[in-house]
């Protein structure tokens, strides 16, 4: 309930701010202003996962360290977007329709079998995915896959309501000060 009230009420305050990314998107670079990602959620179901597009539309839908030059795959406004972590914000439309919490594991790409496998054996993939979690906050881009997934799973044992809030406040700090975010 928390999800959907803070999802609906965040989407409707930053309306204004999301129509001018979203132009700013159009005005940069031909197509789109958003990227819809296959990805994986709750007990292995496939879903729709909404991103500001950073990068060109010819991209490869493979994660952006498995590309073997990102950086030129990259809009002129791609980078300020990653940075800020703006890129992340139509993630509340998923957060508002179930199929994402606010807190909780990244949701994996539906071409990673490596990272859906791992979160399926450390119990992770049953839960919702998030827009941040503990990992996010511990590392986020510096951390190897397997230190990802240890986080997660810790985060499943640990889960409650004060250890999320406490997620989201780290989180607004580290996207303010862009911490561990490389690509």
């Amino acid at each position: 309930m928390i999800d959907i009230i803070v999802a609906a009420s965040a989407l409707l305050l930053l309306a204004p701010l999301m129509l001018l990314i979203a132009i700013a998107v159009r005005i940069d670079s031909p197509g789109p202003a958003l990227f819809w990602s296959q990805r994986f959620g709750k007990s292995g179901e496939l879903f729709w996962m909404p991103k500001f597009r950073t990068m060109r539309t010819d991209a490869p839908q493979l994660p952006t360290h498995l590309l073997a030059d990102s950086v030129s795959l990259l809009t002129n406004l791609g980078p300020i977007l990653r940075r800020s972590s703006l890129d992340e914000l139509p993630q509340l439309w998923s957060v508002l329709v179930g199929d994402m919490s606010l807190v909780g594991p990244r949701p994996a790409l539906f071409n990673q079998n490596d990272l859906i496998e791992m979160h399926r054996e450390n119990g992770s993939s049953a839960l919702l995915p998030g827009i941040t979690g503990w990992a996010q906050i511990n590392g986020r881009d510096a951390l190897t896959l397997e230190d990802k997934v240890a986080l997660d799973g810790e985060f499943s044992q640990r889960q409650s309501l004060v250890f999320d809030f406490r997620i989201l406040v780290e989180t607004v700090v580290k996207v303010v000060r862009a911490d561990s975010i490389t690509h």
